[in-house]
């Protein structure tokens, strides 16, 4: 299993705008989320097993951070052409059977994990009420194979510490995952070229 992090985006970015399809067919957009108390954007997919390792710990994460006025957006980039289990009715079916509450989006072209310089799934991005970029990173400790537990830990600190209105902590480690499935020719600068998987 090949591991990709994350770019670490600078602490600070505003959030790039993004306009996609929901799983329900209705356009969500980021000015949607204008008066949250705070904005996760998570890079996912269907099919990641570093994903799959996450998802029932990350639909309850979501769900308890909603109810605390957070707002919380799944984004799928991935080439369906190459990995069909990650297309659009796939994706109903995952949220559904998943459990995920949130709006997860489909982002065809690619351009919005470009503005992000998403590289995993799963990768991390947490905006602040300015939607001002103050954590970008990993859930916890846990990989799929390492025996650690998934606490959500280091997620759920920056979360509680953004909903509280506090500074979150600058020491952050990046996220690990599966590349993003990028299209032929659309791979962006900071890929790294490592194989899919």
């Amino acid at each position: 299993m090949v591991k990709t992090a994350s770019t670490m985006l600078p602490l600070g970015t505003q959030a790039p705008d993004f306009s996609l399809k929901n799983v329900d067919g209705q356009t969500v957009s980021l000015n949607d989320f204008k008066d949250s108390k705070g904005l996760l954007v998570i890079f996912m997919c269907n099919h990641c097993p570093f994903v799959i390792h996450l998802r029932e710990a990350l639909a309850a994460f979501a769900d308890e951070y909603m109810a605390k006025g957070m707002a919380v957006v799944g984004i799928s980039a991935n080439d369906v052409a190459t990995h069909p289990d990650d297309s659009p009715e796939k994706m109903v079916e995952e949220a559904k059977s998943a459990g995920y509450n949130f709006p997860y989006l489909y982002d065809e072209t690619q351009e919005v994990a470009k503005a992000y310089k998403a590289a995993c799934t799963p990768d991390f991005f947490l905006f602040d009420q300015e939607q001002k970029l103050v954590y970008r990173g990993q859930f916890d400790d846990s990989r799929p194979g390492n025996d650690k537990p998934v606490t959500g830990a280091d997620l759920k600190a920056a979360c509680d510490a953004v909903v509280a209105g506090a500074p979150v902590t600058e020491d952050q480690k990046p996220s690990i995952g599966c590349n993003i499935k990028w299209k032929e020719g659309m791979e962006p600068e900071y890929f790294t070229g490592q194989p899919a998987v």
